[in-house]
């Protein structure tokens, strides 16, 4: 019996994202065909052999998000048909995250809808970046590996802060308090909270900061940036109370008009994005906004799965020895 081949195919969602994970692993991506008809449906065709291979498919579900998605079911449900051995979805952005739970009476849970599409369609497993929440993991009946973008934007910091005097970690909201108390834990730093009310979808107002600024430069982390109101007005808000700087770090950079122009005119000083999701191709260029590459990360962790090793060792490693 031949070895169980890794392979890795995309149906080009982030394509330089895949490439630069294909190339952290000395891999090359596999071919697959896109086609979009005249009535908006997509066929895809994979254009190697899967028979009996470790097939990893890396397809963020980003902007079109409803479009992207159903290639990643097509292709899940073409490599399943093919014969494939192991099929292990990666999507470094799960796309339907913010609808997590019900709101009120009548919503939908499409975070939950799409994780048995998902399954559904042939998927063994499923690798990703920081969900959005942390129950969406028990959505899924197969496993599924988080990889928590802290551990990457870490030495970044480190780097940026030195010893880390006057320096603080701001949860932009009470719902990333645990996202920020881990990135002040690694980094060793004290955390404050910024209590905002949200009032409707992609609006919010800061009603308190819980912590000292003054006189500190301020780091927030976030897992999305949509419009960018949360993280622009929390800014203003840490600004009016004295903070220094404002520097934010955030998972997945959706920067949704009018994102970019709030960041630009805003009072962050920067925003680092990972490249989950690539900058949007309409939007102006914005010097505040810098990319660091989740590919390293995500490559290894593939080739952990594929040699079923551990993936905690290897966050247990980035935790002890990069910052």
């Amino acid at each position: 019996m031949k070895p169980t081949d890794l392979m890795l195919v995309s149906a080009g969602s982030n394509r330089t994202l895949a490439e630069a994970i294909a190339r952290e692993m000395g891999k090359t991506l596999s071919g697959a065909e896109v086609v979009t008809f005249a009535d908006g449906e997509t066929s895809i065709s994979i254009e190697e052999p899967v028979r009996g291979n470790d097939v990893f498919i890396i397809q963020p579900t980003c902007k079109p998000v409803n479009d992207t998605l159903m290639q990643l079911l097509i292709m899940i449900d073409a490599c399943r048909r093919a014969s494939a051995k192991r099929i292990t979805a990666v999507v470094p952005y799960y796309g339907y995250a913010r609808q997590d739970r019900k709101a009120k009476s009548r919503d939908p849970i499409s975070a939950k809808l799409v994780a048995n599409l998902i399954t559904e369609a042939g998927a063994d497993r499923v690798l990703t970046c920081d969900l959005h929440a942390d129950q969406i993991q028990g959505f899924f009946d197969i496993p599924l590996d988080n990889l928590l973008a802290v551990y990457l934007f870490a030495p970044v910091c480190k780097a940026r802060i030195g010893n880390g005097e006057n320096y603080i970690v701001v949860s932009p909201d009470i719902g990333a308090v645990k996202r920020s108390r881990k990135f002040a834990d690694v980094l060793d730093l004290p955390l404050a909270i910024v209590e905002k009310q949200r009032a409707a979808a992609n609006l919010s107002e800061v009603m308190n900061v819980i912590g000292d600024v003054a006189g500190k430069h301020c780091l927030m982390i976030d897992d999305i940036v949509d419009t960018a109101g949360s993280l622009t007005n929390a800014a203003k808000a840490l600004k009016s109370r004295g903070a220094l700087s404002v520097d934010a770090y955030a998972t997945h950079g959706v920067l949704s008009s009018p994102a970019i122009e709030r960041v630009r005119d805003g009072q962050l000083d920067s925003l680092t994005l990972t490249d989950t999701i690539p900058y949007p191709a309409t939007a102006p260029a914005c010097g505040k906004v810098q990319y660091v590459s989740f590919a390293g990360i995500i490559g290894e962790s593939i080739k952990r799965i594929h040699e079923e090793s551990s993936l905690a060792s290897l966050f247990a490693v980035r935790e002890n020895t990069t910052v």
